[in-house]
């Protein structure tokens, strides 16, 4: 099939806002399906089981109950030495409406969500250079794993300054420059670009939703502390990004539903040990468990099965055979102690590791389990037979 692409920018935003509504009103629908009422406007606390919401006429509504449960998000971090103005400086908001393909587009931040939408205006062609403080991209991410993704993005053409920090930006009519300078010391320089995006991370989205009227406090950096989703005031709970823990929003349901089993007399319950992360790029990325760092930190000995998507039938069929499957297991019981895989569709393949360790699943449990075949999830089987050594397809 030979075809000459031209990319409608125009139509693919079309496509995105569609896929939101689209979303957006299937939770419409089930709150309707499940009986849920749903008031529109914001809403803050005004007392021990009461939140006031004003609607967008500015009316003020006040529902009395007895649980209220703050799911209120997170926010884009800023930056105190940039201003985001969301037409030249976004945050990841503005990153997802630009009005063109950048030529040039600074990156700040090197984790997941700057990764992410770096690489999707970079696979659209524009010039993405990332600015990290940190001297290796995605923190949290296991150290192998990490570095053979950014071989990856960077051999895709994406420019990385790392150990690097931000000290300035100037927006103007047709661009931005931006003020680095080393984070061991030296001269700064200044980068020019068509756009910035700030993705330094995310906030909790806590302020003025009233919790002094009920005396929730927030740490400094604005979560709620709580216990089995229970805050310090009687009748109200947190869940999701405004708690500790990753901010995903699969947490947040597994939140959503411990939660509300508790209130509802049930003995709700999350494994966050268990909580699988993803990096929705090309490849994709994902993990579940510990990273060899925290192994070798806890000194725990473990053993390692690897296996490189090269040597996978699905992948050479499909020309995608970058990447590879990772297994740590403890040295002693086998037990599966965490899993990293980079390669197409790698979050779809962490599933069923999710599913082995819940059941504290041996790296053998899996490796005897048949898997169908060419599938990428063979990788996955081969990495956990080359833990004890008897990979068969490599």
């Amino acid at each position: 099939i030979e075809v000459k692409p031209k990319l409608n920018l125009t139509q693919m935003m079309k496509q995105k806002d569609d896929s939101v509504t689209a979303l957006t009103k299937g939770i419409e629908f089930l709150f309707k399906k499940n009986k849920v009422d749903w008031v529109r406007g914001a809403g803050r606390i005004a007392g021990p089981g009461k939140v006031e919401v004003t609607g967008d006429d500015g009316q003020t509504t006040t529902l009395e109950t007895a649980n209220i449960v703050i799911a209120t998000g997170s926010e884009p971090n800023p930056l105190p030495s940039v201003t985001i103005d969301q037409k030249r400086i976004v945050d990841s908001t503005g990153a997802l409406a630009l009005p063109e393909v950048p030529k040039r587009l600074l990156v700040i931040g090197a984790g997941i969500i700057g990764l992410e939408l770096g690489s999707v205006w970079r696979r659209l062609g524009a010039e993405v250079t990332v600015v990290e403080f940190l001297d290796r991209i995605t923190p949290g991410m296991d150290g192998e794993t990490a570095k053979a993704f950014q071989r990856s993005l960077t051999k895709q053409g994406m420019k990385f300054k790392l150990g690097a920090k931000v000290t300035g930006a100037e927006a103007r009519k047709n661009g931005v420059s931006l003020t680095v300078e080393p984070v061991a010391g030296g001269e700064a320089e200044a980068l020019e670009a068509d756009y910035v995006l700030v993705a330094i991370g995310r906030r909790p989205f806590t302020e003025g939703l009233g919790l002094e009227s009920v005396g929730v406090k927030t740490d400094q950096r604005g979560f709620i502390e709580t216990d089995h989703f229970r805050t310090s005031a009687p009748g109200v709970w947190a869940i999701g990004d405004v708690t500790h823990g990753p901010m995903l929003a699969h947490k947040a349901e597994e939140d959503a539903v411990a939660c509300i089993e508790i209130i509802g007399g049930k003995a709700g319950h999350v494994d966050y040990a268990l909580v699988p992360s993803v990096v929705y790029t090309f490849p994709e990325v994902a993990w579940v468990g510990q990273t060899e760092e925290q192994l070798k930190e806890a000194g725990r000995a473990y053993k390692t099965g690897k296996f490189p998507f090269s040597a996978n039938s699905r992948a050479k069929i499909n020309h995608e055979t970058e990447g590879f499957a990772k297994v740590l297991a403890d040295a002693k019981t086998d037990e599966i102690l965490g899993v990293h895989i980079i390669g197409p569709q790698a979050a779809e393949m962490i599933g069923e590791y999710c599913v082995a360790m819940a059941f504290r699943a041996a790296s053998e449990d899996v490796a005897r389990t048949c898997h169908p075949h060419p599938t990428r999830s063979e990788a996955g089987r081969q990495a956990a037979m080359g833990v004890e050594g008897w990979t068969m397809q490599a």
